[in-house]
């Protein structure tokens, strides 16, 4: 007889102001709802290491490294540009003439989309289903929200085109009534403030009707910036299983 685990709830409450009347919430993509990029830190460490090593060969390659991992984790959330600068930045400060930060981008784009090209074959052979690379309870939660008259938004740093067609791959793009927004070219002219500014407050009451689910610093700060409940999800994206930490309480969901 097949046992089934029953899931474990930790709520710890940070916040007790939560109780409103919600009339949009705004989602990142990336380790929020998609697991399909899961891998796509190590990717990152492992060039921009390899960019700043070559660029100063007799740095001890540990502290590099630590370097790297601090400022990618420090910008996650962010569009990805904004690490590559960075690193432009770093190579600068060690005496060599940086690539153009979009050069670092593309490259570091081509590794990481060979790592989950498979991941997006399978999706859309039929091979590998939705739940195989979404974060457990995302699709109930979506609905949840929807049957209460949320308008639903979708932010991510990742480039736009893959955005779209990620969500698409997953099913999960019709529950964004509000729109599905990713990163552009022209950075300076696209930010998760700037969604929240021009598109969703002048379409609610207030800041405190909106809602916000991510996985990186940046939208939890832009929604209580505005004075909104921002939902910051902490996940193991290996195992599909972790623990999700609201701003206003934290959840924690064992699978």
């Amino acid at each position: 007889m097949k046992v089934r685990r029953k899931p474990v709830h930790y709520i710890e409450w940070i916040n007790l102001d939560v109780r409103r009347e919600y009339k949009a919430a705004l989602f990142d993509f990336d380790g929020t709802f998609s697991l399909i990029r899961e891998g796509w830190q190590p990717i990152m460490y492992s060039y921009f290491t390899e960019v700043l090593g070559e660029a100063s060969p007799k740095e001890p390659i540990a502290s590099i490294a630590a370097l790297v991992r601090e400022f990618v984790d420090h910008l996650t959330g962010k569009q990805t540009i904004y690490q590559c600068i960075r690193l432009a930045e770093e190579v600068e400060k060690r005496g060599v003439k940086p690539r153009d930060p979009f050069v670092y981008k593309e490259e570091y784009n081509r590794r990481l989309l060979q790592h989950i090209a498979h991941r997006v074959q399978a999706l859309h052979s039929g091979e590998a289903k939705p739940a195989d690379y979404l974060v457990p309870g995302s699709v109930e939660l979506l609905e949840e929200l929807r049957s209460r008259g949320l308008t639903l938004y979708l932010a991510s740093g990742t480039d736009h085109p893959y955005v779209e067609e990620e969500a698409a791959a997953l099913g999960i793009s019709s529950f964004f009534n509000g729109g599905i927004f990713g990163a552009v070219r022209d950075y300076k002219n696209f930010s998760k403030e700037q969604v929240i500014r021009d598109l969703i407050l002048p379409k609610i009451p207030s800041g405190e009707s909106l809602l916000g689910f991510g996985d990186g610093f940046v939208e939890i700060e832009n929604v209580k910036s505005v004075g909104g409940v921002a939902v910051g999800v902490a996940s193991n994206e290996k195992q599909r299983g972790g623990s999700q930490h609201f701003s206003g309480h934290s959840l924690s969901d064992t699978n």
